[in-house]
């Protein structure tokens, strides 16, 4: 009996060390909490199949597999790199030739800038179990549509691979850095408009309409890269900051039978960008939308592909500017009329419109947001799409008739849902995560919405961190004395004692259409602020206005005038924390990496009766050092709108730092340049002002690589735990 209690005891005790387990920022970013996920998922589009991209622990190998998704079962191993010693690289990407019966496989990947790199590439056929290299170190390679082709850029002009012949031939010749661009789009477009490939096959595999990007008139920005030689380089590269000049764009049709080129007369506009083209249903109608510099105002453009004459089609205006949250948000049908999401009723939703540009209908309706558009079934004439139709901070899957009627909610759960349909939408695997379950995969029928089957449910990571006793995150609305309503979260250390004081860490990013309050799964910085609730801080984080998903007018509140009312909001949240009864209002911090670094300066110095120290990781200091299109479509230009730049950059507010401050950047960073950070350690010297600063040696915006993502969060749980 005796012994029975000792051992009772002893199990009690064990329990207790193991539920009191403390994450480390080692165990965070060395992924030892990483939920699994499907890598590189692709819906095949001729047979009711999916492609994942899996490793084999076994061969230690790499293999792209085929599942049906009916079953789930695995169908085929289409190539795996044991076998195939070309791709002794890997595989990093994998995209099908619209027969689906070649693969062009990408390994030896080299980034360029945030989406951009340039690989080489082979091609694999899929029936003859054929692989070959056929291009080195290019970039955006597509198939051809009638699969005898691939069109491709390499050092700025456009070239066609004959998949036959194995010949290239060359259809741009002026290309060259920092002066010409043909088929790929500059650093600004890149970054703003979230797309590289500038060019397009037309359904006949005839024309290939590309963007041409005269960049020899853009200022140039110019980084010195240390790496381990014995003198730095320099790296320069055409950067257009607020106010400066943009690449003069052009648009072009190539003819593939005659070889010629023919560019669009596109002078009635001026000042001008092209921020998508695509070939409509007919493959001789190119349709591209045109915006001006102020960005409140589009055309959508049809362009006749043999004689280049261009119809509006469409014209969309906005009083502040036009914002598509999904930039792809041009879909055409079979019969050529489309389908194009808008914010013009207040909220980003589904619209329906002829091949004339006539509007039918609206498709969707409601105070809430469309947030991405799957696809439509020609078939059942259904849409399919994700939105926030149960609170801003969720998301769920939906279907509904074109004609907006018999709406069905898809998803099952109360958090984060996403979808990737089989071709022919009978099925749909669901991407599920919330604040407290690691991300799900189920495949789940696209008529009800039933689950089927559970593909991975990550129930191995939800097991290992029952260990660990994490806190929960608690999602609220917190309102400030000016009655705004904000979405809020708050993470309590898990022996909180309501008649304890503590202090809170305020986590932000607050940018234009940004949201951080959201039902998910969000792996590191999560981690870390549970970390930081372990060691006995309240971490919270508001979004405040101008941030997304809650309608047009309360994210464009902030035109003209980044920063302000943004800022007003974290001091007026930190104001209502600072009242709770648990808190202890004379120790409060903020931190933010980008923007979210441009708020937490601005906030530790305007706000400095409430903030006792501040983070700033890459921040903007003065929007007139950030980029055209971004900065523009929020400002409009510093010479039109001085006051706006300058009564909200923290550069020009150093005299009123109180408190701890943290500069941190990478020395390397292409987007928000280390210029800002530079200039506001110059303004604070000279104001006198004693702050804390880090310089991370030709890292990027991202500050990671090696251990450096380990350095940096260590560094930063260091100067919070000594300053508050």
């Amino acid at each position: 009996m005796i012994s029975n209690k000792i051992n009772l005891l002893f199990l009690l005790l064990l329990t207790s060390v193991f539920a009191q387990q403390k994450i480390t920022v080692e165990a965070i970013y060395t992924g030892q909490f990483q939920p699994k996920g499907m890598v590189e998922l692709q819906s095949m589009k001729n047979t009711n199949q999916y492609t994942v991209l899996n490793f084999d622990q076994a061969s230690r190998s790499l293999q792209i597999d085929v599942f049906d998704f009916a079953t789930l079962k695995k169908v085929s191993t289409l190539i795996d790199t044991k076998n195939q010693s070309k791709l002794f690289g890997g595989i990093d990407s994998y995209a099908f030739s619209s027969d689906e019966k070649k693969v062009l496989i990408a390994n030896n990947t080299n980034p360029i800038y945030r989406h951009s790199f340039t690989a080489d590439y082979f091609l694999y056929d899929i029936e003859t179990k054929e692989l070959y290299k056929v291009l080195e170190q290019v970039q955006e390679p597509s198939f051809s549509p009638d699969r005898k082709k691939i069109a491709y850029v390499k050092e700025n002009n456009i070239f066609i691979y004959d998949i036959a012949s194995k010949t290239n031939a060359q259809i741009t010749t002026d290309g060259k850095k920092n002066e010409i661009i043909n088929g790929i789009t500059d650093w600004v477009y890149e970054e703003e408009f979230a797309f590289v490939s500038a060019f397009d096959w037309s359904a006949d595999s005839k024309k290939i309409g590309f963007i041409r990007f005269d960049e020899s008139q853009v200022p140039e920005f110019s980084m010195s890269i240390f790496s381990k030689d014995l003198y730095p380089k320099i790296e320069t590269f055409k950067y257009p900051k607020a106010g400066e000049k943009n690449s003069t764009v052009s648009l072009h049709l190539y003819n593939v039978d005659s070889k010629t080129t023919k560019k669009v007369d596109l002078s009635q506009y001026n000042d001008f960008y092209i921020p998508r083209i695509e070939w409509t249903k007919d493959a001789n109608i190119l349709s591209a939308k045109i915006l001006n510099r102020h960005q409140d105002n589009l055309d959508l453009l049809f362009v006749d592909g043999t004689t280049g004459a261009t119809k509006v089609v469409f014209n969309e205006k906005d009083k502040s500017y036009i914002d598509f949250i999904d930039k792809d948000n041009l879909t055409f049908l079979e019969n050529n009329n489309f389908i194009w999401t808008s914010e013009k009723d207040g909220f980003n939703h589904i619209y329906q419109y002829d091949k004339t540009g006539k509007l039918i209908n609206q498709v969707t309706k409601g105070n809430w947001e469309v947030t991405e558009y799957y696809g439509f079934d020609e078939k059942t004439k259904s849409v399919f799409y994700q939105s926030t139709e149960n609170g801003s901070i969720n998301r769920d899957v939906y279907r509904i008739s074109l004609d907006g009627k018999n709406k069905t909610r898809l998803s099952q759960n109360l958090g984060t849902n996403a979808a990737t349909f089989s071709p022919n939408f009978q099925y749909f695997i669901n991407s599920f995560s919330s604040a407290s379950q690691p991300t799900t995969f189920t495949l789940n029928d696209s008529k009800t919405g039933k689950q089927i089957q559970v593909i991975e449910n990550n129930e191995a990571l939800a097991t290992k961190l029952k260990d660990y006793n994490l806190p929960k995150k608690e999602f609220f609305v917190l309102k400030t004395e000016r009655g705004n309503e904000l979405n809020a979260w708050i993470i309590k250390p898990k022996d909180f004692e309501p008649s304890k004081k503590y202090p809170v860490f305020m986590y932000q990013y607050s940018g234009p259409g940004s949201q951080q309050v959201n039902n998910e799964w969000n792996s590191h910085d999560d981690y870390w602020f549970m970390m930081l609730a372990q060691q006995g801080y309240i971490v919270a984080c508001v979004d405040g206005r101008g941030t997304g998903f809650k309608g047009a007018d309360f994210k464009k509140v902030t035109y003209k005038q980044l920063g302000k009312y943004e800022v007003e909001d974290q001091i007026d949240a930190a104001k209502v924390l600072g009242n709770y009864p648990y808190v202890d209002k004379s120790r409060i911090g903020i931190w933010g990496w980008s923007y979210g670094g441009f708020m937490s300066s601005n906030c530790i110095l305007k706000g400095n009766d409430v903030f006792k120290m501040a983070i700033a990781v890459a921040p903007v200091t003065n929007w007139r050092f950030y980029d055209s299109v971004y900065t523009e479509r929020y400002m409009q230009t510093p010479q039109e709108n001085p006051s706006g730049y300058d009564d909200n950059s923290p550069i020009n507010f150093v005299s009123k730092l109180k408190g701890k401050y943290l500069l941190i950047h990478g020395s390397g960073d292409d987007n928000v340049h280390v210029q800002n950070s530079m200039q506001m350690m110059e303004a604070l010297i000279q104001a006198n002002k004693q702050f804390d600063s880090q310089i991370y040696p030709d890292k990027n915006h991202g500050i990671y690589g090696g251990k450096t993502r380990i350095q940096l969060f260590n560094k930063m749980t260091t100067f919070i735990q000594n300053n508050l």
